[in-house]
């Protein structure tokens, strides 16, 4: 039996209810498929263990989870806990200390799903956004000098490495180039960035010569946004730095329907580390504790896990089981038009598995 080591941290807000689903919905595939097997291991790292350690996660977290498999991510931030804090001393210090520099965002309509795009509907929007995941404008570079005077000053640098953009770019051009339509939109801005942005155009027209099968289109990023809601059938993969992407990627999960149903792998393509798999709906402090967050994000991305493990059939089936029980539409979480609670959700997946 094929044995994978998973490394699970559900971090704050409903990561802690959609993260136990998505384990729930793993150990139901195993049951029903067979031939694999999945061990999670919990770290109870995030805004709880900051108050307790006075850090998200332990100086050596990283060493901790460099063993496993894969690392399966629920949310990360707090009310209470300024939002710097809690994304770079967890998540960011995960996708960047394992160089998961590919972040790639899979958006599609399921059928029962409305989305907010009035007559849109399943096989309209089918994209998959690649976002430069370690660098960029979250870089990191910057700084504060005279804080708290009149005269203070903060800086923060957009950092674009030859190297961390042709990785990137030459990921995005094999992802389109194994989809039907090898079809690949460039997000750029470089009419306002005059200097990383106009490198990354150049080095994209010539990794585009690589690909000479992929058809390539630029688009500045707020053309995007444009382009995403007037004319989504033009779109397919998608690249863009960091902070583009990560505007983008949510755009397209409501113009999809719901955050609630966005998968995010941050990928170390060669493997040389863990790669890890979150929903990209934040924590929701306001619908924690409630019961009700909508656990199908969490399936995909387990089922986006599973894939990278090489257990393609049960992602597939994962996947069969979230349309099927979309297009039912009985057992739909309240965000997407229903009223099933984030259990009820679940048990209707499991059951859709057959």
């Amino acid at each position: 039996m094929r044995q994978y080591r998973i490394a699970v941290v559900p971090g704050d807000g409903i990561g802690k209810e959609v993260v136990p689903e998505g384990l729930r919905l793993l150990a139901a595939v195993e049951g029903k498929l067979g031939g694999f097997r999945c061990d999670p291991t919990h770290f109870p790292w995030g805004s709880d263990y900051w108050r307790s350690h006075g850090v998200m996660m332990p100086e050596d977290g990283n060493d901790a989870l460099r063993p496993f498999d894969a690392i399966l991510f629920g949310a990360v931030g707090d009310p209470e806990i300024p939002d710097h804090v809690t994304l770079w001393g967890l998540r960011l210090k995960i996708c960047q200390g394992f160089d998961q520099y590919a972040n790639v965002r899979p958006t599609r309509i399921f059928p029962g799903v409305p989305s907010p795009l009035a007559g849109r509907g399943p096989g309209d929007i089918d994209w998959v956004i690649v976002r430069e995941n370690t660098e960029g404008e979250y870089s990191g570079a910057g700084g504060r000098v005279h804080t708290g005077l009149p005269i203070e000053v903060a800086m923060e640098t957009s950092v674009f490495t030859r190297v961390g953009v042709e990785r990137v770019m030459r990921f995005a051009f094999r992802l389109a180039q194994s989809r039907p339509r090898k079809h690949l939109t460039v997000v750029t801005k470089s009419n306002a960035q005059r200097h990383g942005m106009v490198m990354w155009d150049e080095i994209a027209r010539r990794i585009a010569g690589e690909f000479p099968d992929v058809a390539v289109r630029k688009l500045l990023v707020d053309a995007a946004t444009t382009v995403m809601v007037q004319d989504p059938r033009s779109l397919d993969t998608i690249v863009a730095t960091n902070l583009h992407a990560d505007v983008l990627s949510d755009l397209a999960g409501a113009l999809a329907g719901s955050l609630g149903i966005a998968p995010t792998a941050n990928l170390n393509p060669e493997r040389a580390f863990p790669s890890m798999f979150e929903p990209i709906h934040g924590s929701a402090f306001d619908i924690t504790g409630k019961g009700v967050a909508n656990p199908i994000a969490t399936f995909w991305t387990v089922a986006m896990m599973l894939e990278h493990l090489g257990e393609k059939p049960a992602a597939d089936a994962v996947m069969a089981a979230i349309e099927r029980v979309c297009r039912e539409g009985k057992s739909l979480p309240r965000d997407i038009g229903g009223t099933a609670r984030t259990t009820e959700v679940t048990d209707a997946v499991i059951a859709a598995l057959g």
